[in-house]
């Protein structure tokens, strides 16, 4: 059995500024750096990980490498496993979007499962992506514990394809937390989810989404 830990980044500046961040390379703000050693000292205490994959968007890659500096590994990035491109919507804020692209931003905060970023990746686009690379990743790293520093959308969408939900239902699906831990495993290609976005590590760390995304 192979186990993957997706982690979504620590905060990032974007999220503190209720800016829709997408390919936009974004930093981590000081409590998501906190929150990132807060998981790693999680992961460290629980799982025995093997490798450390990451998206290669700073915020996701300086999460994963906080995580694989405490294991004693390195990251291998993976701009496959990047937050979903957005198009004209990269570095506005929500209340931006609410007013200006209102249609398609609605399809996004009420059937993001069909949604297309204005000028950008549609969500199906992004799950293509994500999930041939996890796939491999699972593949490559046979029976071994991985884990694998993401965004909010690709683990999102991987809930869903992986649980087996068409795209109409991906709007019943939660956003996780900021350095949350989603455990799942992959054996004989099938794929299990054991978890899904733990955080009770994090305490008074844990930050989410406001309503508006």
């Amino acid at each position: 059995m192979t186990r993957l830990l997706l982690i979504r980044h620590g905060e990032s500046e974007a999220n503190n500024e209720g800016i829709f961040a997408g390919n936009k390379d974004v930093k981590l703000k000081e409590r998501g750096i906190e929150q990132a050693k807060k998981t790693a000292e999680y992961i460290a205490q629980n799982y025995a990980v093997d490798c450390v994959y990451a998206s290669d968007l700073s915020r996701a890659y300086k999460t994963g490498e906080i995580i694989a500096d405490a294991l004693g590994l390195k990251v291998i990035a993976d701009k496959r496993l990047r937050e979903i491109y957005a198009g004209q919507w990269e570095g506005k804020k929500f209340t931006e979007l609410e007013k200006n692209f209102a249609d398609d931003y609605t399809c996004w905060l009420t059937d993001i499962g069909n949604c297309v970023c204005s000028g950008g990746e549609s969500v199906k686009e992004l799950g293509e992506r994500v999930f041939k690379a996890i796939l491999e990743i699972a593949e490559k790293n046979n029976g071994k514990t991985v884990v694998i520093a993401t965004h909010a959308t690709p683990i999102r969408v991987l809930q869903c394809i992986l649980g087996g939900y068409s795209f109409d239902l991906m709007k019943n699906i939660s956003w996780v937390s900021n350095a949350s831990v989603t455990e799942l495993s992959y054996e004989n290609g099938q794929w299990s989810f054991i978890n899904i976005g733990e955080d009770g590590h994090l305490s008074e760390l844990k930050t989410t989404f406001p309503a508006n995304v």
